[in-house]
């Protein structure tokens, strides 16, 4: 396995070690941890991560991560030392990585190639597709004797469905893809889990390449082999594979997780759910409110320092790994008055849901798009959806690198 040269500086500090190691967990679904209140006061504090017992410094103001996201002297590749996995990673989450963990010139060429099909305009096309996808899966829903796990039978497969479209993998796969997702970024995964999820999709994927050299298609990896042949720019079947696996990962589990939390969200925020029944057009600032209030990422932002830094008052030393913490900033007061309540008509999209800078969420839009259709449609067709058992005990991925809920269950 190679690591970056960059040595370790973390173990230079001095601050008192904490009892507990990080991720903490939150107070409630939607309620930051209890440790983050002292870390907000501080901007940039540091903590052990759990698995690694590593120190990293952990940020956690909004116009902090915006401007550490921003800078050219952090590194979001695996490959570095410090990088700071609160879990004890396989050596794969390292190697084997695209864009999501590339800087510079190798980031910006490998994402282009994926971006063509995530544009705003391209997406939009998907719009009847999709609507068609929420359509079919809310009548099996239907279909079926209540209660039933909302989370498996709905916003599981529907992303799913969308991502696997744009991919070019059948339909019959679906199932291979969701379970292993679930061990690639769930928090109960051992790392020999995790390693075989990553041989198996990458296995798997590998066939479906080949199958493309000859037969391609109307899809994304059609079109990136495509692209490469055209530039003449030297790539490997390891390439294609690492980027569809990221895409396949981000463009459902992602998606899913927050369907299933904002639905849950909504049927506990009655008042909200009732405004948006009687004014649909409130969809779209009301899918921006539900991301900011759920940060499902709030974890997923792992940097380490290039150089010496100084933020937020402290000093990251080089070669220290940082989390930018989404979910403190996305309670910040000075960009979101009374950030602790759900407010649909708020629409702010100034949000850290998706990320900031050059690695800003390739898939925004059509998260975007995938829940306005799904809130438009969701609650006029089951107007008596409700949860089967009490919210706070549904089992929660607490430790997970997306967080969520295990299970939803409902009856209508």
């Amino acid at each position: 396995m190679t690591t970056s040269a960059i040595e370790p500086g973390a173990a230079e500090q001095t601050e008192t070690t904490p009892t507990k190691t990080f991720p903490y967990q939150r107070q409630c679904p939607f309620t930051p941890p209890r440790e983050y209140t002292e870390m907000i006061h501080k901007d940039v504090s540091q903590v052990t991560l759990d698995g690694s017992g590593l120190r990293i410094w952990t940020v956690t103001g909004y116009h902090t991560i915006k401007q550490l996201l921003t800078d050219p002297r952090v590194s979001a590749s695996r490959k570095h030392a410090n990088f700071p996995f609160y879990f004890v990673a396989p050596p794969e989450y390292r190697t084997e990585t695209s864009f999501i963990g590339y800087d510079g010139k190798a980031h910006s060429s490998t994402r282009r190639r994926a971006a063509l099909t995530f544009t705003n305009r391209q997406v939009q096309r998907l719009r009847p597709r999709i609507e068609e996808i929420v359509d079919d899966h809310l009548e099996k829903l239907l279909r079926m004797t209540p209660p039933a796990d909302f989370h498996r039978v709905f916003s599981l497969a529907v992303p799913m469905t969308v991502i696997c479209e744009l991919l070019g993998i059948p339909q019959d796969q679906h199932d291979f893809f969701i379970k292993h997702g679930t061990a690639l970024l769930g928090g109960h995964s051992t790392t020999e889990e995790r390693q075989a999820a990553i041989v198996e999709v990458n296995a798997y994927i590998s066939e479906l390449i080949q199958l493309k050299k000859v037969q391609p298609g109307e899809d994304l990896l059609s079109r990136a082999m495509a692209d490469y042949a055209a530039s003449g720019e030297e790539y490997t079947d390891r390439d294609l594979f690492n980027m569809v696996r990221l895409l396949m990962n981000g463009g459902h589990e992602t998606t899913a997780s927050q369907i299933s939390l904002g639905t849950a969200c909504l049927l506990e925020n009655p008042d909200q759910l009732e405004l948006l029944l009687n004014d649909p057009s409130l969809v779209k600032p009301a899918v921006e409110e539900l991301v900011r209030f759920a940060t499902i990422g709030d974890t997923a932002v792992p940097r380490v320092a290039l150089e010496d830094i100084e933020i937020g008052g402290q000093v990251i030393r080089r070669g220290d790994g940082i989390l930018c913490l989404g979910l403190a900033a996305n309670r910040d007061p000075e960009v979101f008055p009374e950030p602790e309540k759900l407010d649909i008509t708020r629409g702010s999209r100034k949000h850290l849901g998706f990320g900031h800078g050059v690695h800003h969420c390739i898939g925004a839009d059509l998260a975007r798009l995938e829940l306005e259709i799904v809130w438009s449609k969701l609650f006029q067709r089951i107007p008596t959806l409700h949860l089967a058992k009490p919210f706070l005990e549904i089992p929660r991925k607490e430790g997970a690198v997306i967080y969520g809920l295990w299970e939803l269950p409902v009856a209508w």
